[in-house]
């Protein structure tokens, strides 16, 4: 994988992966078996992203608002969230990849919590990438939540700065994201990450997640680097 412009200003990609469900529904297969293939095809990109020295990579797994789906559909993410936890933790710290959790713990039961907060523990001096999962996650609610603890610590508000809700979020020690790309056609956000996507490009993509491949990202990070950034200036 190559690209004719360097990737070193280039420092985290956040990824919103659309189209799972449509992918299966396509296929042929049970909706459910596209989380599984998206899963397995956001372990492949995120390599391909590290490979090339880019540092973070942040996915949107699972939103506050997708509790309202299926009580089976809720059910099954929830297992599903628990094995890769305990047992991709070997290969993905194998692979020197730290692993971080943005989101609330609310809902989240105490025993895929801890299996989170295990895996982050042992993979978080692994310097290869970071593995950013927004799981239970929602861009309105951290923020909400940073004002909240920022109220508890009695902070004036003359002293609240930028720099101190950012301290605040749940993604404090993870640099803006550069790039957000969606999959399956979808042109919004979805509260994905909304304060530090302010100046963040973004890519929509028509294939759903599964089928974004090598070829799509090559493609995608060739844009990026044809792009001017200017930050308001």
């Amino acid at each position: 994988m190559s690209s004719d412009q360097p990737e070193s200003k280039l420092q985290h990609i956040g990824f919103i992966l659309d189209g799972n469900r449509r992918w299966a529904q396509a296929h042929g297969l049970p909706r459910l078996e596209g989380h599984r293939r998206g899963y397995d095809n956001l372990k492949k990109i995120a390599d391909l992203v590290f490979d090339q020295g880019i540092p973070f990579v942040t996915a949107y797994v699972f939103s506050t608002e997708n509790w309202q789906r299926s009580k089976e559909e809720v059910k099954f993410l929830m297992d599903f969230a628990y094995q890769v936890y305990v047992k991709d933790l070997g290969e993905l710290h194998k692979k020197g990849i730290r692993l971080v959790w943005l989101g609330s713990r609310e809902e989240v039961s105490d025993k895929l919590r801890r299996a989170i907060e295990d895996a982050e523990e042992k993979t978080r001096d692994n310097t290869h990438g970071t593995l950013c999962l927004c799981f239970n996650y929602g861009g309105r609610a951290e923020i909400v939540t940073a004002v909240q603890q920022i109220v508890r610590e009695k902070i004036p508000a003359d002293d609240i700065t930028q720099e101190v809700i950012k301290s605040h979020l749940y993604s404090a020690d993870i640099p803006d994201p550069d790039l957000i790309i969606r999959t399956s056609g979808e042109q919004r956000l979805s509260n994905f990450l909304l304060w530090g996507s302010a100046y963040s490009e973004l890519m929509f993509e028509p294939m759903h997640w599964p089928d974004f491949d090598e070829q799509a990202l090559v493609k995608a990070l060739e844009e990026y680097h044809n792009r001017t950034r200017r930050f308001g200036k």
